[in-house]
């Protein structure tokens, strides 16, 4: 039997797919730049907050602003659209 699913563990999970999403996000050197743009967020302070839950949440919500970009990045990181703006939510609550 599996153990209960705590907020601890909802929190890294949505961090997980946090940084996948911006692994995906970066790959591309357009929808990196675009990325950047609409976020306000430089390259250097992206690599300082890479990890922090607000940075993060930003990043899940720059994809969810443009369906295709969350689908896409949902296929590749063998997930969910839905677990992408869920966890979106969850970065955001923290």
């Amino acid at each position: 039997m599996r153990p209960p699913v705590t907020n601890e563990d909802a929190d890294q999970a949505a961090l997980v797919l946090g940084l996948h999403a911006l692994g995906w996000a970066l790959a591309e050197p357009d929808r990196a730049s675009r990325l950047l743009a609409l976020t306000g967020l430089d390259p250097q302070t992206l690599r300082a907050s890479a990890g922090d839950a607000a940075t993060l949440a930003a990043v899940l919500g720059f994809l969810e602003s443009h369906e295709p970009d969350l689908v896409s990045c949902a296929t590749a990181i063998d997930t969910t659209p839905a677990a992408l703006v869920r966890a979106r939510q969850i970065l955001e609550d923290q």
